[in-house]
């Protein structure tokens, strides 16, 4: 696969809390320039971004972030205002205390209604695997298929921990066909990325992608991508 092509599979990505409007603004302009998937920021940031840039750019952002433990119906709300604001893509966090309590139908139930929301715009659950057993995480698998969810998604970002190789595998293994996986969390080279677009990654997550690629001839073949 060649540099711009994975570039194609990034989610560029600013989410932090002191986040301005000139930090949106430069990386927006960076995946116009080198074509991501799309931009992953702050709710309070789409509406500008799309009247900003219109059509442009594919607009991606967090609901129940990062901790997951809003009510179900607040992450509705959070999700409908922001496919009103222009919004075509949602990453919401799981309520991980129902995961941690074994109520993998109320986790599911929850994702089902969030996709509900979205209808054909696409919706990808955070399972935070950091706070997981391998129980929980096949659980997760379970439940974010049989609720119709078009991603399931390794990390926050702001957890103790983030993708990982072995992780991705078990998704792999227990997710449904119509699944996709997101890989986020600690992906901080363009090793990383081939890695984790060679384990079947659809998408990733990150905030350095086009940094590292800005030296990197796009044309490039990179790893065995």
């Amino acid at each position: 696969m060649k540099v711009k092509e994975m570039l194609e599979h990034v989610d560029h990505t600013r989410l932090q809390a002191d986040t301005t409007w000139e930090d949106i603004r430069k990386l927006c302009d960076e995946a116009l320039l080198y074509h991501t998937a799309s931009v992953c920021v702050p709710p309070s940031y789409v509406r500008r971004i799309h009247e900003t840039y219109g059509d442009k750019l594919t607009i991606c952002t967090v609901v129940g972030f990062p901790l997951g433990y809003s009510s179900a119906g607040a992450k509705e709300e959070e999700t409908l205002q922001a496919l009103r604001d222009g919004c075509s893509e949602i990453d919401m966090v799981v309520n991980i205390g129902d995961v941690k309590n074994g109520d993998y139908e109320k986790v599911q139930e929850e994702i089902a209604a969030l996709k509900a929301c979205c209808g054909e715009h696409i919706l990808k659950v955070i399972v935070e695997t950091c706070y997981l057993t391998e129980e929980e995480k096949i659980a997760m698998c379970g439940a974010v298929t049989r609720a119709g969810a078009d991603y399931i998604k390794t990390s926050t970002g702001f957890g103790t921990g983030g993708a990982s190789r072995e992780d991705v595998e078990l998704f792999r293994k227990h997710i449904g066909p119509g699944v996709r996986i997101k890989a986020a969390g600690g992906i901080s080279s363009l090793e990383d990325l081939a890695m984790f677009l060679n384990l079947g990654c659809d998408r990733i997550g990150t905030s350095r992608a086009v940094g590292l690629c800005k030296d990197v001839d796009p044309e490039a073949e990179y790893g065995e991508c």
